[in-house]
């Protein structure tokens, strides 16, 4: 499973140096977007996913 980025983001750029797997980008330049590809949740890194501990706005939901 991929976490996602929901229409909340605000582009503040929080979780993008949290990724362990540089699975967050820019998208349309309003929002951020999560390869559900490369994407693992933070398993093997972190006990739990960093972007959604970071994110301001809570808007880093599982996929």
């Amino acid at each position: 499973m991929a976490m996602k980025i929901t229409e909340e983001c605000i582009a503040c750029g929080a979780c993008l140096p949290e990724c362990p797997t540089e699975s967050i980008s820019e998208g349309d330049g309003v929002l951020y977007v999560i390869n559900a590809e490369t994407c693992v949740e933070c398993v093997g890194h972190h006990d739990s996913p960093q972007c959604v501990s970071v994110c301001p706005v809570e808007c880093i939901v599982k996929a």
